[in-house]
């Protein structure tokens, strides 16, 4: 199971910065700002016990590339991005902004940071949910930090904030 949300994790991590390298100039927001291509996704069941559909309904999220140095890569994300939820068992559709601003560092060895504030999607392992005292699948509101090694594991993970949503409780 760990290795699935990992999987996810790093898929989802790989579309954003695979994002950043290839979107179309034409598209930008402003000078060196390219718009991020969010894709519909399903999360298996070992993320809430039934299997959930993730899509995009509002994309406008940019990212810009903004500091290398030491062959690491520092990265931004704003704009506006609404994603609905979906128990893919009852068809129960939730629809969240998480339209929180972020930073995320990428480093040489393949591990990164990532700052985020306002309103973001985290999705967890099991085991790192547990271990972190959050829900597998949630939208959490305040500033998150979250350092990730270059195997793909959460090394650590804090929230100045709260979960301002359980997904997998109110899809149940």
């Amino acid at each position: 199971m760990r290795r699935l949300g990992v999987v996810v994790a790093l898929g989802a991590l790989l579309g954003m910065f695979a994002g950043v390298v290839t979107a179309s100039p034409a598209l930008a927001r402003g000078p060196k700002w390219q718009l991020q291509p969010k894709l519909p996704t399903t999360l298996s069941a070992a993320f809430c016990g039934f299997e959930v559909g993730v899509t995009p309904v509002v994309n406008q999220e940019f990212a810009k590339i903004v500091k290398i140095s030491d062959e690491s890569i520092t990265v931004l994300f704003t704009g506006s991005v609404t994603i609905s939820f979906t128990n893919l068992e009852t068809d129960k559709t939730i629809t969240e902004n998480i339209s929180g601003p972020s930073k995320a560092t990428f480093f040489p060895d393949g591990s990164y940071t990532s700052v985020e504030h306002g309103r973001n999607e985290l999705i967890l392992p099991p085991a790192d949910a547990a271990r972190f005292g959050l829900p597998t699948v949630s939208v959490t509101a305040g500033r998150r930090m979250l350092s990730v090694a270059a195997d793909g594991s959460y090394t650590s993970l804090s929230l100045q904030g709260h979960v301002a949503v359980d997904v997998c409780a109110a899809l149940s």
